[in-house]
């Protein structure tokens, strides 16, 4: 008998991973980083949105608000960036989108993908697109 429960504990036990990160922590190199590496197609929550500063939350929730009907999102502006990073790779969010001062100017942002922790630029307005693309789904 193979079930949901089984199907659904094979599908974590695949994706949990720990690795190597650079540390968020003064003074501390890297640090271990606990990651769901869930496909994106399988991913609960495809993107998160995240302020650089809470100056930046109107400006970052405006984008949540666009982001939200064609994906599954978070918002987070609470602590830190990089444990904001860490908190999205544990539970497998594939990309984390940055607003920061520089959008303001710009209107472009950072996008980070959950594997390689590479991080590139990119216009607001092009951001469903890179999401469909790379997401392979919408909501």
């Amino acid at each position: 008998n193979f079930g949901v429960q089984r199907t659904l504990l094979a599908a974590l036990i695949s994706a949990y991973d720990e690795d190597e990160a650079p540390s968020v922590k003064e003074g501390v190199e890297s640090e271990k980083r606990t990651v769901l590496r869930f496909s994106p197609r399988l991913a609960p929550v495809k993107v998160a949105i995240l302020p650089l500063s809470k100056k930046l939350s109107d400006s970052a929730k405006e984008l949540f608000n666009e982001v939200k009907p064609h994906f599954s999102a978070e918002y987070d502006e609470s602590g830190a960036i990089g444990r904001r990073y860490r908190r999205q790779d544990e539970i497998g969010t594939p990309f984390c989108v940055t607003v920061d001062f520089q959008t303001l100017e710009d209107s472009a942002v950072t996008i980070r993908d959950r594997d390689s922790m590479k991080q590139e630029r990119i216009g607001k307005s092009e951001l469903i697109s890179y999401l469909q693309t790379y997401c392979h789904c919408e909501k």
